[in-house]
């Protein structure tokens, strides 16, 4: 049976060559429109993630503001602060806390024995980098327990401060000064894609152990407090529970949100996947259209082919053809055109990815949309969207031809 179908679907290949070759053309245009589409959509919406966990991996950061409300007596416009107690605190009354880091900050001199210039410095814990995804380059570290307990001279460089100061690239292991007083470079942080970002670039950052910075520079302030919940959930509840613990403190209204401020990267990161969604959305659409298309050009050949053998038809139905033979006959021919359309495009987009990719195109623009992703659920849906147009193509010709009536067929030149 299956061979008499394709046999067939080769005579009306030969009939119709320009039409069917047309046609096929538009069903692999379509196919390429969606999949590469998507593809672009995906690798886009995996880069602005990947750009935005960059400057803060599912962490939240809270800084201290100013008193909004009058509370007990006490008059508005209090500064509220953080304390390194304060992290202590934290750490014991809210367990929901997975990682916590206190954070100084401030700009300094950096000079090493081949250059010198001026950058932002931090003063940060040891799970600083877990949380705003500063990892180490081969051979060099974060800063450690230790180097925090001993309140030791060490300190990580971003990557770009790293070259400036060492162009020979030899930053690990030597020494550094930092406002005069002399730093051992214990590691230089790997290049990573960042959105968001305060007081500049990761890139040109220089970070010491927070006790180190405390004892330098005798901060008696943080200047803000990294915190990542154990699960991104209680993002809320930490929030509403920090704000508790510093209201009885420092004795203000626990829902005066201008007393404490905060950077939330995971409400950020919910927000970006859903316009990373809308975007693969529209996307889809646009590529499904193409697709509709296309298929009505399947059907204009399925209605052609139908007119032309309708004297076929009528002979077949005479000598007993069911109905159903005649239907399966055109919805086969659909789908075969649909499935060789679909193919090619699904080939040809493929390649186009796999190409845009190994050219490893990097900064600017290119570095967002030089990524694309092929999904498996891209490819499903392509797929399933061709044999509901190669179905939807070849029903209603299938139709027709099965109600032709064999008498007046016989008389149909």
């Amino acid at each position: 049976m299956w061979i008499n179908l394709i046999k067939e679907f080769m005579q009306d290949l030969r009939k119709q060559k320009l039409r069917t070759s047309l046609t096929i053309i538009a069903i692999c245009w379509g196919t390429i429109a969606v999949i590469a589409l998507l593809a672009f959509g995906e690798g886009l919406s995996t880069q602005l993630q990947a750009g935005l966990r960059g400057g803060g991996n599912q962490v939240m950061v809270f800084y201290g503001g100013q008193t909004s409300k009058s509370f007990e007596g006490l008059d508005a416009g209090r500064r509220i602060r953080f304390t390194e107690e304060d992290i202590d605190l934290f750490r014991r009354s809210i367990p929901q806390i997975e990682r916590i880091s206190a954070q100084y900050g401030r700009s300094v001199s950096l000079k090493s024995d081949y250059a010198s210039t001026n950058t932002y410095m931090e003063g940060v814990d040891v799970s600083f980098d877990e949380m705003r995804s500063m990892y180490p380059v081969a051979g060099g570290r974060f800063i450690n327990a230790r180097d925090v307990a001993e309140q030791r001279r060490v300190v990580f460089l971003g990557p770009e401060v790293a070259n400036q100061l060492y162009p020979e690239g030899n930053a690990i292991g030597n020494r550094l000064f930092i406002d005069n007083n002399p730093y051992t470079v214990v590691g230089v942080m790997q290049e990573k894609m960042q959105m968001a970002m305060s007081n500049g670039p990761d890139a040109r950052r220089a970070i010491i152990p927070h006790t180190t910075f405390r004892h330098t520079y005798n901060h008696a302030f943080l200047g803000s407090v990294l915190i990542r919940p154990s699960n991104p959930e209680y993002q809320k509840r930490i929030e509403n529970q920090l704000r508790e613990i510093m209201a009885r403190k420092h004795r203000f209204h626990a829902d005066d949100m201008q007393a404490i401020g905060v950077w939330d990267f995971i409400e950020a990161e919910r927000i970006q996947a859903q316009i990373g969604l809308g975007i693969k959305i529209f996307l889809f659409s646009v590529g499904f259209f193409t697709l509709l298309i296309a298929g009505v050009g399947v059907a204009n050949i399925m209605y052609v082919v139908v007119k032309e053998r309708t004297r076929e038809i009528g002979i077949k139905k005479a000598i007993g053809a069911q109905n159903r033979h005649i239907i399966s006959q055109f919805i086969f021919e659909a789908l075969f055109i649909c499935m060789i359309g679909g193919t090619a495009g699904v080939m040809i987009s493929s390649g186009i990815v796999f190409g845009v990719r190994s050219l490893g195109l990097q900064g600017g623009v290119a570095e967002f949309l030089g990524n694309p992703v092929l999904s498996s659920d891209a490819m499903i849906m392509t797929c399933g969207v061709l044999t509901l147009i190669g179905l939807a193509a070849g029903v209603f010709p299938a139709r027709r031809a099965a109600l032709v009536n064999p008498v007046e067929s016989l008389r149909y030149e």
